[in-house]
């Protein structure tokens, strides 16, 4: 059996799983915080058909050898967390980061999650809340009565409420990095989860050690370009086309070879 319709097979599933990255990046070019997905391919083993180095005489050498791949596989899928472009959208409670950084979210199993979603509500008990209705980690409860709700670049949230002069100090935000935040877990809705690969979140305030800074009133964007996956989508369909070009043409030969005797 001819090798290239294995090593064109394995190109044409590598090219698949482009098309689903590239695909799950444009369906998510309007979501809140997404990070686009680039897929790393890496080629697979060699046949030695000819030692590179191999002696054909007392003081001759072959300088070049004669390898055969064997075609690619797909070995990762890895996050981009270029800063998506920032929208306003003039509710209070509405959160970018600018610079690095995830918010914090409190799950029901008592662990953390993370997000760069900034997108958050009130829900009854005065908690800041995603949309899913997960708490904010620090916890943070907003008065009934407050009027305006100020959140500092620092992170720093304080409430107006009827009667006090100044404005009311309710809590301060903490983000948390990672120094390989492509080695998080992707859960959907939004939320990563720490891996080994990761790293320990370190968690400090923003504007601190590195870590971003908190503008309110704003959501980050998702960094999709969709002119960039189009493109990307057109080059997978074409790598795609010509591998099972390669298919047709090897059985081709395959054919021609089976016809020599009658």
């Amino acid at each position: 059996m001819m090798r290239s319709l294995w090593t064109a097979a394995s190109g044409m599933v590598a090219q698949q799983a482009n098309i689903d990255v590239v695909s799950n990046n444009l369906a998510n070019v309007n979501t809140t915080g997404f990070k686009k997905s680039r897929t790393d391919f890496q080629d697979l083993m060699y046949q030695n058909m000819r030692q590179a180095g191999a002696t054909t005489g007392a003081d001759n050498q072959v300088p070049t050898g004669i390898q055969v791949g064997l075609g690619v596989r797909q070995v990762a899928t890895q996050k981009i967390y270029t800063e998506g472009s920032f929208q306003s959208t003039g509710n209070e409670l509405d959160l970018a980061i600018e610079g690095d950084g995830f918010f914090q979210i409190s799950m029901p199993d008592g662990t953390i999650n993370y997000t760069r979603d900034g997108s958050f509500k009130r829900d009854s008990t005065g908690r800041i809340v995603t949309s899913d209705g997960y708490p904010l980690e620090p916890a943070i409860t907003i008065p009934t009565e407050a009027t305006k709700i100020a959140i500092s670049s620092e992170g720093v949230v304080t409430a107006t409420v009827p009667g006090q002069t100044n404005p009311q100090e309710l809590g301060q935000l903490q983000i948390a990095r990672f120094v390989n935040p492509s080695g998080m877990d992707s859960l959907g809705r939004n939320l990563l989860k720490e891996t080994a690969a990761s790293g320990a979140a370190v968690v400090t305030n923003p504007g601190t050690d590195g870590a971003g800074t908190i503008v309110q009133s704003y959501v980050e964007m998702s960094n999709v370009q969709v002119v960039e996956e189009m493109v990307n989508m057109i080059v997978a369909q074409r790598a795609y086309e010509m591998n099972s070009k390669a298919i047709t043409t090897s059985d081709a030969m395959l054919e021609t070879a089976a016809n020599l005797k009658r």
